[in-house]
């Protein structure tokens, strides 16, 4: 075990010694690489800022139910169990609430100001109805469930009119899923190019020390021996660039911040772009790593067996 492990010290501190023999071009290629990099961070970061937003507009969404207005209170009251078996074969959940039409009167009198109006009709123009606000969904397919279950509220006697207001739901999990395919494009097509620059610089370091190779092969080093340090320089490269695009995606949320907070001022609201979390973190730093050693191993294999 302590053999292992010293072989691969003394390849990570050979892949460090590369790098310090061109500090110029590693940095370089850090940058080039990083800015590919900090492009799907930056999207992954402002997704997973509007995820929880967009799941908390969409907690309730809520259906309106509107009686017939010569339908009788009791038979009204009645349908909420013809309602909730609507539900249940739908497999759903929600909280049901029975608006009479006084009630809905008195609340349209005092949110629209129109009270006098309202009084020169004489009698009550409003129905009875239910307001029954469902489990949350964030998908389409569960707006088009939604859709069903007004289709068979619709359909109950003494229902006049139901009222969906999954419309914009189902345009905002429509808009989530185009951005979260549309990062999924972008990243697959940067990690191209994280593993196509990692690939020629690799190259050049293993034309570079092409006599020092030779020589080890004489002496009986093996391929893996020889490549070994060529995979840390790779995934060293991709670390310190996803690193770097990390921190200028980090640095870069203070002004636009500062920006966000005046218009999300005009909207009563305090949201704010936040740094991504720990395990994400993580999960990123070890894929840009990936993405190195993936290009490393690619070069070293093609290029080691044409000195063969």
């Amino acid at each position: 075990m302590s053999m292992w492990l010293r072989q691969h010290l003394a390849a990570i501190g050979d892949a460090i010694k590369q790098f310090a023999h061109a500090p110029g071009s590693f940095a370089m290629n850090v940058l080039v690489i990083a800015i590919a990099l900090s492009l799907p961070i930056a999207g992954l970061t402002l997704l997973e800022n509007v995820r929880p937003v967009s799941e908390q507009l969409a907690v309730e969404p809520e259906i309106s139910i509107f009686m017939g207005v010569d339908t009788p209170r009791e038979r009204s009251k009645a349908l909420a169990v013809d309602i909730q078996r609507v539900l249940q074969k739908a497999g759903n959940t929600g909280k049901l609430e029975f608006i009479p039409r006084e009630n809905a009167l008195s609340a349209l009198k005092s949110r629209t100001g129109l009270s006098d109006a309202l009084t020169t009709l004489g009698e009550n123009p409003l129905p009875d109805g239910y307001v029954l606000k469902l489990a949350g969904f964030q998908s389409v397919n569960d707006a088009r469930k939604i859709d069903a279950i007004a289709v068979q509220l619709k359909a109950l006697p003494g229902v006049e009119y139901v009222q969906v207001d999954s419309a914009w739901v189902k345009r905002l999990a429509a808009l989530m899923h185009v951005l979260r395919m549309s990062l999924f494009f972008l990243a697959s097509t940067l990690a191209v190019v994280v593993v196509a620059v990692v690939f020629n610089t690799i190259r050049l370091q293993v034309l570079t020390q092409r006599e020092e190779i030779e020589v080890c092969r004489l002496f009986g080093a093996t391929d893996s021996h020889i490549c070994r340090p060529f995979y840390y320089s790779g995934a060293l490269l991709g670390l310190l660039a996803g690193l770097a695009a990390l921190l200028a995606v980090a640095a870069a949320l203070g002004p636009l911040n500062g920006a966000i907070a005046e218009f999300a001022r005009l909207y009563a609201s305090e949201f704010r772009l936040s740094s991504l979390h720990g395990p994400t973190v993580v999960v990123l730093l070890t894929g840009s790593a990936g993405l190195g050693l993936l290009g490393a191993l690619l070069s070293v294999r093609r290029h080691l067996s044409r000195l063969s």
